[in-house]
Formats: structure tokens, C-alpha cells, sequence
């Protein structure tokens, strides 16, 4: 008989399951082999001197230009006070700038059992691949990663404290820390989990209705209401002359769920995340009308956080954590890594994707379902840096679509939120220069954004809620 099964063996149980005995098909075993030789590999990559001296300099690089994001800051800084002071000023002040020197004391870690939350989409890429690759177990973590169905239970699970840290949606800690859609708890974004990332998916009956304007009674999906996807969608249909609250339905469906919607026409398109895009060309069910990157690229989609609380009464863990999440950052934004990282988070546990779909969006060579081969080298990447201007447009757009109502001080509340605000309030109280340029200026369709110009900009706009 065949390799898999033997009906006409009497020592044998028909169990109809994969020839290792496990409850699974060939393609799932395959899978996993595949995922456990791609793992196995990455781990060797890790483990080599280049590597380790490669994340090492992302790390602090990584860090280092959270605070000078204007390079030109930085260089005058350096050249007044040298490398030696401008090392031990920020490493005084910026815990996780200190990682470096961090003590690998294991007891000094207050708590090495944690939780992570995530929804099995690329965004989460470097949080999930930390896992199999060992990077929290290095650092003497000893950390479960759920997958989770939804962004409202990993809202729910983040207050009632049954995660320590979880994949968020960028926007989500803004929302919560603000009491928006939920009782106010106070929550921080230390990581931005990847950029770009996402697209604009329509059914294929849409293919000779291209331009927005035309879309009128159309009904998309959205992750989450708090989400860079539901303010980039109605952006975009906004642009185009569509009031994204009365022309169109913008539903909230969770990202598994959007294919199959798609399919059964009960929606015309969404903007999701990956894979759930390239998902829809591999089963014939859409095309990606527009990469999000076309519409800012390098704008931030979801994040790794946790909350405020945490972060006080964890310090050390915090910052072990935080270094495994990066040294995950660093191994997936080089290029080389992008096919077998596709392997290692395809299985059931994890993503439970075939292959050649995440190794598509991983590696930006996909088709679009529209007969083209496409080579977009970034439509995914995992620059981790939290902007805070970031979160100011956020806001701008919360406010532009009456989920934020009345005056907003948005710096503020982004300096809560997002995580560079620690280091500049601590060099205040050392009265030290704290260094400017914390808002780098972004482009979204064209147009600037400039975070000293919010309230202007967040009023500007010809379509919103109040018009």
C-alpha cells in the first residue's frame, strides 16, 4: 500500500490520520517538517557572530534614532558632546537604550511567565517567530504565544490582565488608554510589529471598476474600528469624493473571515491585513486593487505593547522582552530570512497558511490577481520605531470620523501612549537637552503631514463626520 495508509493490515487501526500517527493531513506534516528545517536554520543564523553583532547595532540604531529621529539633530548632538557622554546619557535615561550592558542575571527578572496575545496575520511576524526561534527563552522568558480570535478579546484580555503584552492594532493602545470603546486603562505601544503590510482587496466581479469614485453602495471590511485599515479605507474612498459613512458600508469582520465573505459577495472588498489579501487572489476569490504603501508608505500598522502598569512593576522583564522582540525585528527585515520565516510561522499553530502565500507577501513577488506578476520588495516590513507623530495622525483621524470628540491635545496624549515619551520626560528631570524631532513629517496620498499643524489638518479635509 501507500506510505500514508494501510487498510489491509490487521495490526494496524484504520485511523485515516498522517503515517507519524498525528491527527493530521500529508500537507500539514509536510508543513511542519518544512517549519521545523526553516527554524533550524534560522536558529543557526542567529546564533552566528555576524548576526549577533548585526542585532545588537539594530537594537540600539533602533533606539538611538527613536530619539534623533532627524538625523542632523543627532550629528550635531555626537559632535558636542562625543560618543562616550552621548552613550551614557541615553543608556541613563532610556532603559531599553541599555540593553546592551542588561545584566543576564535571570533572578533579576521579575516575572519570566508571560502570555502574549496574537491574531494569526503577518503583522505579528516578529512577536510569533520569537517564539519557535528561541529569542524570549534567551533571554531567560518563559512565554506563551495565544492565538487569538479577535481584536475586541485582545483588547478584553489586555484590561482584565489575562496577557501580559499582546499584538495590537497601532491605534488600539491610543483607544483604550483613552477610554474608547472600553474602560480607560492606561496602555503603551513599545514596538511598531511591521509597516505597510496591508492592501485593498476587491472581488474579481470589480475588475473593470477600478476607480473609487465609481463605488458608491459598495460594503467593505475592516479588522476593527481602532485600526490603521478602517482610517486608511475611509482616507482613501474619501479622497476619491465617497463619504465613507453614507455612500458605502464599512463593516468590522475579523481578518480569517474576509475571504469567505468575499466569496459568499456578502461584501465587496476590504482592506485587511496580510495574508488574508494574497489569500483572496490564491483561492481566485479577489485582486488587490492597491497596496497600502501606495497610499503612505511606511505607515505603521499594528504593534507589540502592554500595559503602563507592566511596564512599572516589570521593569527587567519588560526590557528582556522588549530585546527579543527586536532581535526578531532585525532578523526579519533582512530580506534573506523572508522565505523561511515564511516556513516557520505557516503552521497550524501559528499563521495555518500555505507557504507559497505568506512566502508571496514576505517577499513582495506575488500575483495580484490580475494576471501580473508583481516585485514589490517592501510591501511588508518590520521597522519598529514609534513614531509619535504616527499616533498624532491617528488621532487627527479618530477626531475626523467622531470616534474623538472636542479639543485634542494630541502630543500629549501620543506621548502617553507611545513610548519615547519616557526618555525625554526623564532627561528633562535630569536636566539634560532633550533632543527635537520626536514628529518626523509623513506623506499620505500626496499630502504632508505635519504633526505642529494637527488641529489645522484635522479640520481641513471636505469630507468627515461633522460635515
Amino acid at each position: 500500500m501507500t506510505q500514508y495508509f494501510d487498510p489491509y493490515n490487521a495490526d494496524r487501526p484504520l485511523m485515516l490520520k498522517c503515517s507519524c500517527g498525528k491527527d493530521h493531513t500529508v500537507t500539514e506534516h509536510q508543513q511542519e517538517l518544512s517549519a521545523a528545517s526553516a527554524t533550524a536554520e534560522l536558529q543557526r543564523r542567529s546564533l552566528s557572530s555576524e548576526f549577533e553583532a548585526y542585532s545588537n547595532a539594530f537594537i540600539e540604531a533602533t533606539l538611538v534614532k527613536a530619539l534623533f529621529p532627524q538625523d542632523e539633530v543627532r550629528r550635531r548632538f555626537l559632535r558636542a558632546v562625543g560618543k562616550g557622554t552621548a552613550m551614557a546619557a541615553i543608556g541613563s535615561v532610556l532603559p531599553m537604550a541599555s540593553l546592551q550592558a542588561m545584566a543576564q542575571d535571570k533572578n533579576a527578572l521579575e516575572k519570566t511567565k508571560l502570555k502574549i496575545g496574537f491574531i494569526p496575520i503577518t503583522c505579528a511576524t516578529p512577536l510569533i517567530m520569537a517564539h519557535p526561534l528561541g529569542f524570549y527563552r534567551k533571554q531567560g522568558l518563559d512565554v506563551e504565544v495565544t492565538k487569538t480570535a479577535g481584536w475586541a478579546l485582545i483588547r478584553d484580555k489586555m484590561i482584565n490582565k489575562e496577557y501580559d503584552a499582546t499584538h495590537f492594532l497601532s491605534p488600539m493602545p491610543l483607544a483604550i488608554s483613552m477610554g474608547l470603546g472600553s474602560n480607560p486603562t492606561p496602555m503603551n505601544v513599545a514596538t511598531i510589529q511591521n509597516v505597510n503590510g496591508q492592501a485593498i482587496t476587491l472581488a474579481l466581479k470589480h475588475k473593470n471598476n477600478r476607480d473609487p469614485k465609481n463605488w458608491k453602495g459598495f460594503k467593505f471590511a475592516v479588522p476593527f474600528e481602532y485600526s490603521m485599515h478602517n482610517f486608511l479605507l475611509r482616507y482613501y474612498l474619501a479622497e476619491a469624493g465617497i463619504n465613507p459613512d453614507t455612500d458605502v458600508q464599512i463593516r468590522v469582520v475579523p481578518p480569517a473571515e474576509m475571504v469567505a465573505n468575499l466569496k459568499a459577495g456578502n461584501i465587496d472588498g476590504f482592506l485587511g491585513p496580510d495574508p488574508f489579501n494574497q489569500r483572496a487572489v490564491y483561492e481566485e476569490a479577489g485582486f488587490i486593487h492597491i497596496l497600502t504603501k501606495d497610499l503612505w508608505n511606511g505607515h505603521p500598522c499594528c504593534a507589540f505593547g502592554t500595559s503602563t502598569e507592566f511596564i512599572q512593576k516589570n521593569p527587567n522583564t519588560f526590557a528582556a522582552l522588549y530585546r527579543a522582540v527586536l532581535t526578531a525585528a532585525a532578523m526579519a527585515r533582512q530580506p534573506g530570512n523572508r522565505e523561511l520565516i515564511a516556513k516557520v510561522i505557516a503552521p497550524a499553530q501559528y499563521l495555518n497558511q500555505p507557504e507559497a502565500v505568506l512566502t508571496q507577501v514576505l517577499t513582495g513577488k506575488f500575483a495580484d490577481g490580475l494576471g501580473n506578476i508583481q516585485n514589490v520588495p517592501d510591501r511588508a516590513d518590520f521597522d519598529p520605531i514609534p513614531w509619535q507623530s504616527m499616533a498624532v495622525w491617528m488621532l487627527t483621524q479618530m477626531q475626523r470620523w467622531g470616534y474623538l470628540k472636542g479639543e485634542v491635545n494630541y502630543k500629549q496624549i501620543a506621548e502617553k501612549v507611545f513610548l519615547l515619551t519616557d526618555a525625554k520626560k526623564r532627561m528633562k528631570e535630569l536636566d539634560q537637552k532633550v533632543p527635537e524631532g520626536a514628529y518626523p513629517k509623513f506623506k499620505i496620498m500626496g499630502r504632508e503631514f505635519d504633526a505642529d499643524k494637527a488641529a489645522a489638518y484635522a479640520k481641513s479635509f471636505s469630507i468627515s463626520k461633522a460635515a
